[in-house]
């Protein structure tokens, strides 16, 4: 594991230790505390879960597969399933390994997502980051209607060290994402990464300019990769999960960004959103530094929510 790696690791590891409590805790004291394999001790890992808000339908599908492993291995004792129920829990969150084509491409990535969720600042680490892998990079500021948004996004493209493109507060997002597109065509842009608004309040609204700025992208750059990233805050639990729900009802999201994963006993979101709604974690957040945001790695949350060492 890298440096860089293994600093991030720790991180993870800090920030998830009040979801670690909520959840790894519970089960070691159920794996300590049975001395059989029978319904109540599957009804407390049960309860385990939904309350570390792995969700209720992720929790039902982790208990069913880990039930499943439990009868095919003829598993007679409590202790030994600790190990199972973590590759359950792994096993339900795989990214798939397309997950991140648009490096790979000249691509447009669409970030959405609701006020103070951290979806400004999610723009600016993921330019940064494209930017240190020796991409050429342009952010659009085009969620135009809320104060401070395009000052924001200025100030972290200044940090990343790449180019913005921005129009007046309160223009039109379409507007701005056409300019963009123009500008990554004529200066051979490798990612042009859009900051875009997230009003689920109004659903109907933001469906249409989400559309609009979809029609500006597919006439003007119709050979560009697409990616649509919406940033969930992991503080906020099951809401986050609903969150998710709605912007998949109104734009074609392909991953999510997990933002504030520091410091929240509710970090078995990240489960139950891949679990639940097949949109994969794509990055995760903990902290506010330019390397705080990650990609996401199963295998290093679920070694981090459960203070596995990792290979």
């Amino acid at each position: 594991m890298s440096q860089e790696k293994k600093g991030f690791f720790s991180r993870l590891v800090a920030g998830l230790s009040k979801t670690r409590a909520n959840i790894a805790a519970g089960i070691d004291s159920i794996f300590n505390g049975f001395s059989a394999i029978d319904d109540d001790f599957y009804e407390e890992i049960e309860e385990t879960l939904i309350l570390g808000d792995i969700g209720i339908h992720t929790t039902e599908a982790i208990l069913e597969d880990l039930k499943r492993r439990v009868k095919e291995q003829k598993i007679k004792e409590p202790s030994q399933c600790r190990a199972l129920l973590i590759d359950t829990i792994r096993s339900q969150m795989d990214v798939g390994e397309n997950a991140y084509e648009f490096e790979k491409r000249k691509s447009v990535v669409l970030v959405i997502g609701v006020n103070g969720v951290g979806k400004t600042t999610s723009v600016g680490k993921l330019a940064g980051q494209l930017k240190d892998q020796g991409k050429k990079v342009l952010v659009a500021a085009a969620d135009t209607f809320r104060a401070a948004a395009i000052e924001q996004l200025s100030e972290w493209a200044g940090r990343a060290g790449v180019e913005l493109i921005a129009h007046q507060e309160g223009s039109d997002p379409a507007a701005v994402v056409y300019d963009a597109v123009s500008a990554a065509k004529a200066r051979n842009t490798d990612v042009l990464i859009c900051d875009t608004a997230g009003r689920l309040h109004n659903k109907k609204n933001l469906m249409e300019e989400l559309k609009k700025i979809n029609r500006v992208i597919e006439r003007e750059y119709p050979d560009a990769y697409r990616e649509t990233l919406v940033v969930l805050d992991g503080t906020t639990g099951q809401n986050a999960l609903e969150q998710a729900r709605q912007f998949k009802e109104v734009a074609d999201i392909t991953g999510i960004i997990l933002t504030k994963l520091d410091g929240t006993a509710k970090g078995g979101i990240a489960v139950a959103i891949q679990a639940e709604l097949g949109i994969p974690v794509k990055y995760i957040g903990v902290g506010e530094q330019m390397d705080d945001m990650q990609k996401f790695d199963p295998d290093e949350f679920v070694n981090a929510l459960f203070d596995v060492q990792g290979q």
